[in-house]
């Protein structure tokens, strides 16, 4: 088995499901099961147990599919490695990222460093900041780029901070908020606790829930077609006029913060890439948009 028939197990293990597994493998359905097959010919025992809906896994293939995050690290980590040994800036970057930071900034960052370095591929995942944590913590990327100060004992930097603010089309009091229709979006969860204690401390009413909706983006341009207020991070509404904005504080007067951080374990410097990497983010000013 080669890391191919590996990252299938492991997106099969996720899925639960060819078809699906086919479509983000960028495989047709056939090649996928033709090569399953080829995998349980080769371990001489069977994986996939076809349901009315999908597919479960047998234990032997339950037990593989445990395997695979290692094997597929594994192999990674002695790619990194013999590539290293040329002792050039070449190879492949995996990069844990928000999706905000996506976006917003990641494309002129890495057409930047590609264009210093030509030689460099990236792979790039994405997903919540929980997520992406997560991701560097297992060494499933050799850098996360986090939203929100969530524990981290190894090596990070700051890469900017913005205030949190209350954003509306028309002037509002603030005394008023619990009381006119805000507009909601998906976010991680440390956002939301921030928001949420702020609101129970300084308002004794839940707040009035208008519009929900999966995107911060969409969020914004609620706010400009004037549909209700809504509790964001300012650089969202970076080159947006004629929006009313009021930075929020604690009980203590002290401005709500949120900060996206660059997280990377200190042992991944030792690899050209990561090392020239994380010295090319820190020269960089990302507090402008």
């Amino acid at each position: 088995m080669d890391d191919r028939d590996w990252n299938i197990i492991k997106v099969l293990s996720e899925q639960r499901n060819v078809t699906r597994t086919a479509q983000i493998l960028f495989i047709s359905q056939p090649a996928l099961t033709n090569r399953l097959q080829q995998i349980e010919k080769e371990f001489g025992v069977q994986i996939v147990l076809r349901k009315s809906r999908g597919i479960d896994l047998t234990p032997e293939g339950e037990y593989l599919a445990k395997c695979a995050a290692d094997m597929l690290l594994r192999i990674n980590n002695i790619k990194d490695h013999v590539i290293n040994m040329r002792s050039q800036v070449t190879g492949t970057l995996r990069l844990g990222v928000s999706n905000y930071f996506t976006r917003n900034k990641l494309p002129a960052i890495l057409e930047l460093f590609k264009h210093n370095y030509p030689d460099v591929e990236f792979k790039v995942i994405t997903g919540w900041s929980s997520d992406v944590l997560k991701m560097v913590y297992n060494q499933h990327v050799h850098i996360g780029f986090v939203r929100g100060d969530y524990p981290w004992r190894n090596r990070k930097h700051l890469l900017f901070e913005e205030k949190v603010c209350i954003a509306s089309r028309k002037d509002i009091e603030m005394d008023a908020l619990p009381f006119i229709s805000r507009i909601d979006y998906q976010t991680d969860y440390l956002f939301k606790s921030m928001v949420n204690d702020w609101w129970s401390g300084r308002f004794a009413h839940p707040p009035v829930i208008g519009i929900e909706v999966d995107k911060v983006e969409t969020c914004r341009e609620m706010v400009i077609r004037g549909l209700g207020y809504a509790i964001m991070p300012t650089l969202i509404l970076e080159g947006v006029p004629d929006i009313h904005k009021i930075n929020i504080a604690d009980s203590n007067g002290k401005p709500l913060i949120r900060r996206t951080w660059m997280y990377y374990h200190e042992e991944a410097l030792e690899l050209n890439l990561v090392k020239a990497f994380v010295q090319f983010m820190q020269s960089l000013d990302l507090s402008n948009p």
